[in-house]
């Protein structure tokens, strides 16, 4: 049961309708000038329940705080908050800091702590709260779906309920799923069915799959995730994927890792190496440019590099809210403070989310 008893009316709904759009009764309720934040995470308490019964590498302890935190093999992965489980905290939240709305999604580790198996279960259970919550607060919440990778036959079947019948806004997705890269053969039918419906993937971080150098200092969260970011994008790039599938919108969070600042050097690589050329027909710039980057970066200066390489209509505004190194405050405020026309940070608040977000 989701724990807040305000109301919010419902508002009229505008924009584009994704080919893979079905019922709009559940996410009713965003209308134009609205600020959507589309990297937040939400956890419904029973998945925090899962991961402490199901056995794998990831485990409950405290930091040196006291804080409760969540460990991948001895390296801090996150701390819990309590906005994480808590629906009237974020509201609050969100009002404070002049956010109309979030896209919720299960960061990591996602369905991925657990092995194909299991992952179904978790899955349902996750986006079936996702929904409920949505259908509650229609006007304040919308959500991206977790799919069952390891279990190819169930992740399609998952995908189709909740796009379809959940009418949620999309799926995340992590840079690696248990150490496998998104470009192994036994992912490519989910792709490519991805594809056929344009599917809005938000593409977010995990540990790299050897975590061990990164056990220190908290180096996970800050050095690991971007680089596995990069590592995953310049991987789909190189093998054909993003040219492939151009019908897939991707977002890649954390302003796409190095991903923006690289461009040149893997240009270079097209150039300079045949095998960098075995499967791609254009510079990998040409591919990383049709890219969707979130703003968690939260330095204007950062933020006006990224618009200057892939454009405001390719940036949607992000917090990564309640997670630290996540601010739900500078994440408009970044985005307010850029050297920039105004109608270009309408479209980073709002308007390329419209564009890209299924069912909306």
């Amino acid at each position: 049961m989701i724990r807040d008893n305000s109301t919010t009316p419902a508002g009229q709904e505008t924009g584009r309708t994704a080919s893979a759009a079905g019922s709009q009764a559940a996410n009713a309720g965003v209308v134009a000038g609205k600020t959507l934040d589309l990297h937040t995470h939400y956890y419904p308490e029973s998945y925090f329940q899962k991961i402490r019964e199901v056995k794998s590498d990831f485990s409950f302890d405290k930091d040196p705080s006291g804080q409760t935190i969540i460990k991948y093999r001895g390296a801090r992965f996150f701390g819990v908050t309590p906005a994480m489980t808590d629906v009237a905290q974020r509201i609050e939240d969100m009002d404070r800091a002049g956010i109309d709305v979030e896209v919720i999604s299960l960061s990591t580790p996602n369905v991925f702590f657990t092995d194909g198996a299991n992952q179904p279960e978790v899955a349902r259970m996750v986006n079936d709260a996702y929904a409920e919550l949505v259908a509650e607060k229609p006007a304040r919440f919308k959500a991206f779906a977790s799919i069952p990778m390891d279990a190819p036959d169930a992740a399609l079947k998952e995908l189709h309920r909740a796009i379809n019948d959940l009418s949620l806004n999309g799926v995340i997705l992590l840079s690696n799923i248990r150490g496998k890269a998104l470009t192994a053969p036994e992912y490519r039918p989910f792709f490519e069915e991805a594809n056929r419906m344009t599917l809005c993937i938000l593409l977010h971080p995990m540990l790299p799959a050897n975590p061990e150098p990164y056990q220190e200092y908290v180096l996970g969260p800050l050095v690991g995730f971007p680089a596995d970011t990069t590592l995953a994008v310049a991987r789909m790039c190189f093998d054909g994927m993003l040219q492939d599938l151009p019908g897939i919108r991707w977002i890649i969070a954390h302003a796409g890792g190095a991903v923006p600042y690289l461009m040149e050097r893997l240009d270079s690589g097209f150039r300079d190496f045949a095998e960098c050329r075995a499967k791609i027909d254009r510079l990998p710039s040409t591919y990383l440019k049709q890219l969707y980057y979130d703003t968690v970066s939260f330095s204007p200066y950062t933020l006006n590099l990224l618009r200057d390489q892939v454009g405001a209509d390719h940036m949607v505004m992000g917090s990564d809210y309640p997670h630290k190194l996540g601010s739900i405050d500078r994440a408009v405020t970044s985005i307010e403070s850029m050297n920039i026309p105004e109608r270009e940070k309408r479209k980073i608040l709002e308007g390329t989310a419209r564009s890209i977000l299924n069912n909306v």
